[in-house]
């Protein structure tokens, strides 16, 4: 497992999560996945990281329940694994939804978004927003970050 970011905070789900994605081939990882590569060879390709990183990455998703890794075999093949994405795994689709939308509006590579997000069905554009249990979009200097319940449990 990597050096801990906790630190002295242990509470803090920002630095919660940096111990499993804090690496940038784990996103990438993890984009993949959400893309629709589940086979390492085809990650490995894909990415062009080194097999002992690919591995490495790999293994920490899988233990901390992003992926899931699921033995198959082709016809005449040694058995082989690939990697499934769970539900926290499909849940980090808004994460890297937001990241994206971030680097297009302030690293903007002058082409344009590489992808875009729509709604299946209307075709509809989509961003990533904070919104109210009633479906307001609210601006972001509208959003303050107070204490929840959690915050005092230290």
């Amino acid at each position: 497992m990597t050096t801990s970011v906790l630190g002295k905070d242990p509470l803090c789900p920002v630095a919660r999560s940096l111990e499993v994605l804090g690496e940038k081939w784990t996103i990438l990882v993890v984009r993949e996945a959400l893309a629709g590569v589940t086979r390492f060879s085809d990650f490995q390709q894909r990415l062009g990281v080194a097999k002992d990183v690919l591995a490495a990455r790999l293994a920490t998703l899988v233990e901390f329940d992003v992926l899931e890794r699921r033995s198959y075999r082709a016809e005449g093949e040694r058995e082989r694994f690939e990697y499934l994405l769970t539900q926290a795994g499909r849940d980090l689709g808004i994460v890297l939804a937001s990241l994206a939308q971030w680097g297009d509006t302030h690293r903007p590579t002058g082409f344009g978004p590489v992808v875009e997000h729509r709604e299946r069905g209307t075709g509809d554009g989509l961003h990533v927003a904070f919104v109210t249990k009633e479906g307001r979009e609210v601006a972001l200097d509208s959003v303050e970050a107070v204490s929840g319940p959690g915050a005092t449990a230290a």
